[in-house]
């Protein structure tokens, strides 16, 4: 065991008694601690021989079992990881950030794996794709939710799921209704937070915008810039009695809708202003941002294939400092000032940081299983794990471990050794640079 680690020892195991309390049996509760100081401790990869050879040596099948084998529920422990994070970071100022990350693989046999758009690599690749919920407040996430989408092709095919031991009752489902899925899942666990967040993948989708809607909750999403949305003064004509033809069955708008970007750009140079959202370790973190009101293209359809006006909510333009324009909805209160809806917008970052984290640091990405079981106790675990780290770190900002940072800094004052680079440290996991 590392000098580092020996000095967590104390308040991991504090840390992890109710997630042990929560699983049913003597022998995961042996286990679990076992493997979740494998991912703690240094090491390039963090699957389950390497892992085995520096914690458990000789015990390589039981770890094994205990990941890859074995059906133990997750619900009782992620329920638990929903407490330890909404007590750490949870609040009607933290924002709850829906988003999905992936992991690259070069087989076929692993569940879930297709090819399919890859946001690490930027373009389509091989790989497995997890729906993710994020707990963030004052820049530090809490990952709570990793869940696997299955792919349609996976879902219809037998053989392939009875290998990877694919649950009867997992069907496919589109991204965003596993994603509100797991946002009812935490309210029901009781997390706290105030704002959903999502990228354009969720955002665009115009039934992920009206569940959220359905569930009185407040959000802030990224769109696509062909967006449809008409002026927040729009009106509706009264029906007209037609002499010939079908009578109408929706009374037309007063105009026509126009894209995100058009409408963006309709309101002239004047209207862009420089927002500082917070200060970065490089210095201020600005960008200029538009916003203007808006009702959202996304009624009921109307004549060839458009939408009636939909909600009310604002239309913001993002124009980063190297020329690119991203576009985003919220529905926040028509009061909200501009560097709130930046700032609001930009919070959702803190996810991204947090999958990089768990698969630079953790191993998220490492797993070499096949199953539906392995692959979700194995990112249940890297969870429990970086939530641990979080803690420390929450702790450490606070100033109330100065023991802990007094003998920290006897073991590091000679330098890094080569043996201590891959090693998770607490302070290790920088804020959001983004």
């Amino acid at each position: 065991m590392t000098p580092r680690f020996r000095l967590w020892q104390k308040d991991f195991e504090r840390w992890l008694e109710p997630f042990l309390e929560a699983l049913h049996y003597s022998r995961q509760r042996h286990w679990a601690p076992v493997y979740l100081e494998g991912l703690l401790r240094p090491g390039r990869r963090k699957s389950i021989e390497p892992m085995a050879e520096r914690v458990a040596p000789g015990d390589v099948q039981q770890l094994h079992n205990f990941v890859s084998t074995a059906r133990w529920p997750t619900e009782p422990v992620e329920k638990v990881l929903a407490a330890k994070a909404s007590a750490l970071v949870g609040g009607p100022d933290a924002f709850l950030i829906v988003d999905d990350t992936a992991l690259v693989k070069k087989g076929e046999h692993s569940v879930g794996v297709q090819r399919q758009y890859c946001g690490e690599l930027g373009k389509l690749a091989n790989c497995q794709a997890l729906v993710s919920l994020t707990l963030a407040r004052e820049e530090i996430p809490v990952p709570i939710s990793l869940k696997l989408f299955l792919p349609e092709a996976w879902a219809g095919d037998k053989q392939r799921r009875a290998r990877a031991y694919v649950p009867e009752s997992v069907e496919h489902r589109p991204k965003w209704k596993m994603a509100l899925e797991e946002v009812d899942r935490a309210r029901a666990n009781a997390v706290e937070f105030g704002v959903v967040l999502a990228d354009a993948g969720y955002g665009s989708c115009a039934e992920f915008r009206h569940g959220l809607n359905e569930r009185q909750l407040k959000w802030a999403v990224g769109i696509e810039s062909h967006q449809k949305v008409y002026a927040a003064d729009i009106e509706l004509k009264p029906m007209s009695r037609q002499t010939m033809g079908r009578p109408r069955k929706h009374r037309e708008p007063t105009s026509e809708d126009r894209s995100a970007r058009e409408m963006i750009e309709s309101l002239g140079s004047s209207v862009w202003r420089k927002v500082t959202w917070r200060n970065g370790t490089k210095g201020p973190l600005h960008a200029k941002f538009a916003c203007v009101r808006v009702r959202v293209a996304d009624g009921e359809k109307r004549s060839q294939g458009k939408r009636q006006p939909g909600q009310e909510v604002w239309l913001i333009g993002e124009r980063r400092t190297g020329g690119q324009t991203k576009y985003y909805l919220s529905n926040l209160s028509a009061n909200a000032g501009r560097k709130k809806l930046a700032s609001t917008i930009k919070a959702r970052w803190a996810c991204e940081q947090a999958h990089q984290q768990m698969k630079q640091e953790l191993g998220l990405d490492h797993f070499e299983g096949r199953s539906w079981h392995g692959l979700h106790h194995h990112a249940l675990l890297v969870m429990i794990a970086y939530a641990f780290l979080q803690d420390l770190r929450v702790a450490k900002k606070k100033g109330s471990r100065k023991s802990y940072r007094k003998a920290t800094s006897t073991h590091t004052a000679g330098g890094r050794s080569s043996s201590d680079r891959h090693r998770v440290h607490p302070h290790s996991l920088p804020a959001v640079q983004r």
